[in-house]
């Protein structure tokens, strides 16, 4: 009988520290969208150093990302560009001749 007590006792300590391990988690998913800021500049250079070190590493991340996304695109157009203009050009060197 104790220790049927005991294991209850245990297995509802147990329950509660997952309930408050998840309400934990749940606060901090919160906290972190409420303070996403995209962009900074001189203006709001304050709210910038208010963030935490994890915080402005993981947007510096981000806009690194969306940089590389952008150069490439970019190269991509250009690389088009230029073998459509190649193309042209080879052409008109076939019909001059």
């Amino acid at each position: 009988m104790m220790l049927l007590r005991l294991l209850i006792f245990f297995l509802f300590i147990i329950i509660l520290f997952n309930i408050r391990n998840t309400l934990k988690l749940n606060k901090k998913q919160k906290v972190w969208k409420s303070k996403k800021l995209t962009t900074f500049n001189k203006k709001n250079l304050n709210n910038w150093m208010n963030l935490t070190k994890k915080e402005r590493y993981n947007l510096s991340k981000q806009d690194s990302v969306n940089y590389m996304d952008r150069r490439k695109l970019l190269l991509e157009e250009i690389r088009k560009e230029y073998k459509k203009i190649s193309r042209e050009n080879s052409y008109r060197n076939i019909n001059k001749k």
